[in-house]
Order: structure tokens, then C-alpha cells, then sequence
């Protein structure tokens, strides 16, 4: 299991996933999740996963090495809009697990999701989620953010407090406390996180941060965090 979040925001983008990958309680490890693809100059697109992990790989790999091939439908450089790369994506997902369901389906299943996200010359950032058939949704004003993998935990807060035009820094704090709900509820999530607050129009992947478990910042918002809702339900009217 795995969590990954989108956020799509009029001031830009917050990506965030975990780190965590297993196959069983004996074959836990690490794995980055958010990874940016090789796309044209001033662009700037980063892709998320979930699921399967050979699958995983197998689709950004083939991504990476069909850049710049001039394969149609294949080749991310070539792509004009961020729809172009998320065709792309889902059509190279549908052959992975086409090529590779039918030798995997004895052990497990080789399904897997993905987000992608970033902005295209000419446009405003954009954010879709790919479905393992290949196909995808984009997010809007009206639903801002877009999760996959173990997304049930850390759904409450943002539907609460999170908006289109909420800021690149509370969106990012928000990002964070939905992670600190899902990893407590669900062990199959782990640390690290992989965090980019992505600005509208600066193309640029310096925004990343890996958060590790004992990060000062990290901890003190979970501890403040805590301690508020504890202060909140002493506050509430009892039924």
C-alpha cells in the first residue's frame, strides 16, 4: 500500500507521497514514489505511483527512454499539454499491464495507479489521476485534489479545509497532516515523505523536500496538532 496526494491550487501545485513499499510483513523497503519525467524546456511535469511496483517502474522507465524518441503517442518531449502526457502515461500503463497481467495474476495483481502532475508552456498547472485501465480525471476548482492508494484516512481534513483557493503554504501543511492521519491509521505507510510545492509558472522542481521521521518541523506539527484536537473535543458540547 502506498499514499500519494495532488493538490491543485491558483497559486500552483502540492505533490506529496510516502515511501513505503512491501510485499508482505517480511519484504518492507523504501521506494521514492514522486519522480519528475523528461519533458521539454520550460516545463516542469513530476508523476506519482501506486500499486504494483515492477509495473510501476516498468511505465517510468519506458516513459524516460521513449523521450525524445519521436514515437508518437509515446514521446513526452513531443507532448504540447499536460493531457497529451497523461494520455501517454495511461496508454503505456495499459501495455504494461496488458503484456504482464496474465504472468502476474498467479501471485498478485499487476495493477497500478498514477498521478501527474505539473504545468506545460502556455498553460496553467494541471493535475490528473490515471487509472489502472489507462484512462484519467483532472482535477478542478470544484475538486482540488486527487488521491490514490490508501486515500480513506486522510480524506476528512482536507474536504474540511481545503480549497482552490487556499495558499501554497497551508496547502502544503494540510498535505502533511492528511499523511499524519493515514500513517497512523495504517501501517502499510511509511515514512519518508516526498513533498513539492510546485509555483504557478516558475517551471522549476526546486520545491522538493523529504520529510524523515524525526524532522523538527514534522514533529512539532504533529505534536500541536494532537494537543490542539484534544483542547477542541474538551471544548465541545457533550451529547
Amino acid at each position: 500500500m502506498t499514499y500519494c496526494l495532488g493538490i491543485l491550487l491558483r497559486g500552483g501545485l502540492v505533490l506529496a507521497s510516502d515511501s513505503r513499499s512491501n510485499a508482505g510483513v517480511d519484504q518492507v523497503t523504501q521506494v521514492r514514489k514522486l519522480v519528475f519525467l523528461p519533458i521539454a524546456a520550460g516545463c516542469s511535469v513530476a508523476i506519482m505511483s501506486s500499486g504494483n511496483l515492477a509495473t510501476t517502474q516498468a511505465v517510468v522507465s519506458t516513459l524516460r527512454e521513449k523521450a525524445g524518441s519521436g514515437q508518437p503517442g509515446l514521446d513526452l518531449v513531443a507532448a504540447k499539454t499536460l493531457f497529451e502526457v497523461a494520455g501517454i502515461v495511461g496508454a503505456i500503463l495499459r501495455a504494461m499491464v496488458d503484456r504482464d497481467g496474465r504472468y502476474v495474476a498467479p501471485y498478485g495483481d499487476a495493477a497500478a495507479g498514477f498521478l501527474v502532475g505539473g504545468q506545460m508552456a502556455g498553460e496553467a498547472p494541471r493535475l490528473f489521476q490515471i487509472y489502472a485501465a489507462g484512462n484519467f480525471i483532472e482535477a478542478t476548482d470544484r475538486a482540488p485534489f486527487l488521491q490514490i492508494g490508501e486515500t480513506k484516512y486522510g480524506k476528512p481534513i482536507l474536504v474540511r479545509a481545503l480549497t482552490f483557493e487556499t495558499s501554497l503554504e497551508e496547502a502544503a501543511k494540510l498535505a502533511l497532516l492528511s499523511f499524519d492521519a493515514t500513517l497512523r491509521s495504517n501501517v502499510s505507510v511509511g515514512m519518508p515523505i516526498d513533498l513539492l510545492s510546485y509555483v504557478a509558472d516558475s517551471f522549476s522542481g526546486e520545491g522538493v523536500r523529504t520529510i524523515e521521521v524525526h524532522d523538527p518541523y514534522w514533529v512539532a506539527l504533529r505534536e500541536a496538532y494532537g494537543t490542539g484536537l484534544e483542547d477542541l473535543i474538551d471544548r465541545l458540547p457533550t451529547p
